[in-house]
């Protein structure tokens, strides 16, 4: 399978990432659950879409965000 190009930029590390929410399939990140205080703090932090591997840190880390 074809991996797609890195068409965006997270606005947290700056890494280039590809992100799937308007792909076919399910984007990665709808793999992950983020508390909704999470997704409310990261929504008031970032505009855009993060990276997976940045979504994977804060999910297992959310106190980055929520302090």
């Amino acid at each position: 399978m074809d991996t797609p190009p890195a068409d965006d930029r997270c606005p947290r590390c700056g890494g280039g990432f590809h992100c799937g929410m308007n792909d076919a399939a399910p984007c990665p990140c709808s793999t992950l659950t983020l508390s909704p205080a999470l997704q409310a703090a990261l929504r008031q932090r970032y505009t855009g879409c993060l990276c997976l591997r940045c979504l994977a840190e804060l999910a297992a880390h959310p106190e980055e965000v929520l302090r």
